[in-house]
């Protein structure tokens, strides 16, 4: 029962830092949007938006994922013992 409470933690640990990722890029890499940007400008953002949703959406759920099974791990380990 160990191996799989310290396998949903890296569960949570990894969907924490695959969101924090995701908040990079879309923050930081991606930004506001240019007001009149050329097309090479439109594409890099398009292209730093999505890579920042998917990795929010990944880290979003690899995170709550692990969080679930973590918890349930927990209340049956409790019963066993």
């Amino acid at each position: 029962m160990k191996i799989l409470k310290d396998l949903f933690n890296g569960f949570i640990i990894a969907g924490v830092l695959i969101f924090m990722i995701g908040v990079y890029y879309a923050v930081v890499k991606a930004g506001i949007p240019y007001q009149d940007p050329t097309p090479e400008l439109q594409i890099k953002y398009a292209v730093n938006s999505g890579i920042g949703s998917v990795l929010l959406r990944t880290g979003s759920i690899v995170g709550v994922i692990g969080g679930v099974f973590r918890i349930v791990t927990g209340i049956v380990s409790k019963k066993k013992g």
